[in-house]
């Protein structure tokens, strides 16, 4: 019997040993080991850009469109290029180092909050508001070389863990069925107690939702009957649906009409692309922010950045590393150090492109769901995102409703984990529960943790095991505290 000794996926357990051939590409990306092959990589890894591509399209519109208080405004297209080429240079460097398969790109909720709160509220200028995400991200990165991250993570109860993943399903879940159209905003919710409804006027009444519906029926039979890359042909089957679609119908825009497609309109590109604009990237002034907003207003802006994307890349890893099941016995995430200090690296390359902070991308749990287990999967995403720059047409075929479907059955993938919760427990249940629903309902990671996290504090003193809290888990609690209580203080220094 010829060949090394591996370990793969079983019944039996996370692995078991079995000997296969290997090459350079299988021993450094732990290939085999890791129960996969090369083509599942590649396949994974154009799962996890299809799933992502959209932030090439809205981080544009979010910051792209905003004037700094001196009037600048940073462009669609040069924002479209930098994200992309942040996107992909921080995936194929985390899939090199880190060796996992989690896509980064500008964090959703983190530019909104550079572009509506630093610029917007604060008055700072494009290059100070950058400054001080490129300062977040050094700060970040501190954290992880000295290990406090890590630290911070093994804090965590199992619980929490679980909730936080399981919330995170939900999140991406709820993302999918906005996107999609199925789930919409009450136009005027201010005349009634319900803030979202079914479609428009409670009915699916856009030919992209019918697109999406089928997709997702599709891309359920493709994970029940176990098909090899389903997810995959999934999204190029509705893309290719949506496209009979737009020709038949001729839906267009959402931005033209309510029941047209949300972002890209699917159809044949006239073009392949161009040359990118890049004229924006290194325009950034770390200095600025301080000297305009004040040393200590402009470190509270640093603080909230930080804690934000702090907690929402830890969450994100975590539920990825439990979905690609490559966590140990305890859940943790082998090698997370290094895998954090790459992913803080993000925060400081999106500043410097004016791009907005990059994180750790959920969406690459459709990568995962369809095999990808390795660092190569997030280096064929990062090559893709760097082929946006030029051939964004191309990319633009596939709308975000062929790729909602692949969200929405991640989503329930992940839920199946909420029975590993002690809901015999309330002190156990109430957090749990709390972090789970605040993420979708709040659209945001970050925001579920801190809920979650003072929860459980809070529920551990009532039950009367105080002492077995980690001291981490009681620092982090008052920090979200003084985080969700930013704008007040914010508002009295000023």
């Amino acid at each position: 019997m010829t060949g090394k000794l591996h370990w793969t996926a079983s019944k039996r357990g996370p692995y078991v040993a079995t000997r296969n051939s290997s090459t350079w590409l299988d021993r450094y990306f732990h290939i085999s080991e890791r129960g996969s092959s090369v083509g599942t990589e590649i396949r994974g890894g154009v799962v996890t850009f299809f799933a992502m591509a959209y932030i090439v399209l809205l981080n544009p519109l979010i910051i792209g469109t905003v004037p700094d208080r001196e009037g600048t405004v940073l462009g669609i297209p040069q924002v479209a290029a930098a994200t992309a080429l942040a996107a992909g240079v921080m995936s194929i460097l985390f899939g090199i180092i880190a060796k996992y398969p989690f896509g980064i790109a500008t964090g959703l909720g983190l530019n909104t909050l550079v572009a509506v709160t630093l610029v917007g509220q604060e008055g700072l200028t494009w290059p100070e508001a950058m400054g001080l995400v490129v300062v977040d991200g050094i700060i970040i990165c501190a954290l992880a070389i000295s290990g406090f991250r890590t630290a911070v993570f093994h804090a965590i109860p199992d619980s929490m863990k679980v909730a936080m993943s399981v919330g995170i399903g939900m999140f991406i879940a709820m993302i999918g069925l906005v996107d999609a159209g199925f789930v919409r905003r009450v136009p005027d919710a201010a005349m009634t107690t319900v803030p979202v409804q079914l479609g428009i006027g409670g009915s699916i009444a856009s030919w992209p939702t019918f697109v999406f519906i089928v997709g997702l029926i599709l891309c359920g039979f493709m994970v029940v009957r176990n098909v090899p890359g389903g997810l995959f042909i999934g999204i190029v089957a509705t893309t290719i649906i949506s496209l009979v679609v737009e020709a038949i119908t001729g839906a267009g825009s959402s931005a033209e009409d309510p029941r047209g497609w949300s972002l890209a309109v699917p159809h044949i590109p006239d073009s392949l692309g161009g040359v990118p604009d890049l004229s924006i990237v290194g325009n950034i002034d770390p200095i600025g922010g301080f000297a305009h907003a004040g040393v200590v207003a402009a470190s509270l802006l640093v603080f909230t950045l930080v804690l934000a994307n702090f907690f929402d890349a830890m969450g994100t890893m975590s539920a990825l590393g439990r979905h690609a099941r490559v966590v140990d016995a305890e859940g943790n995430l082998p090698g997370m150090k290094t895998a954090l200090v790459v992913e803080g690296l993000g925060a400081v390359v999106g500043g410097a492109a004016s791009s907005s902070s990059n994180t750790v991308y959920i969406d690459s749990s459709a990568g995962i769901a369809d095999g990808a287990r390795t660092g190569l999967a997030n280096v064929v995403t990062g090559l893709l995102f760097l082929a946006a720059m030029f051939f964004t047409p191309l990319y633009e075929v596939v709308p975000i409703e062929a790729a909602a479907p692949v969200l929405v059955v991640v989503g329930a993938l992940m839920m199946m984990e909420v029975g590993n919760i002690d809901w015999g427990s309330f002190h156990v249940a109430l957090p749990a529960f709390l972090t789970i629903v605040t993420m979708p309902f709040t659209y945001s990671i970050a925001h579920g943790i801190g809920v979650g996290f003072i929860t459980f504090s809070l529920m551990a003193v009532f039950a009367g095991k105080a002492r077995e809290v980690h001291w981490i888990m009681w620092l982090i609690s008052a920090l979200f505290v003084v985080f969700f209580a930013h704008g007040p203080i914010m508002a009295a220094l000023s």
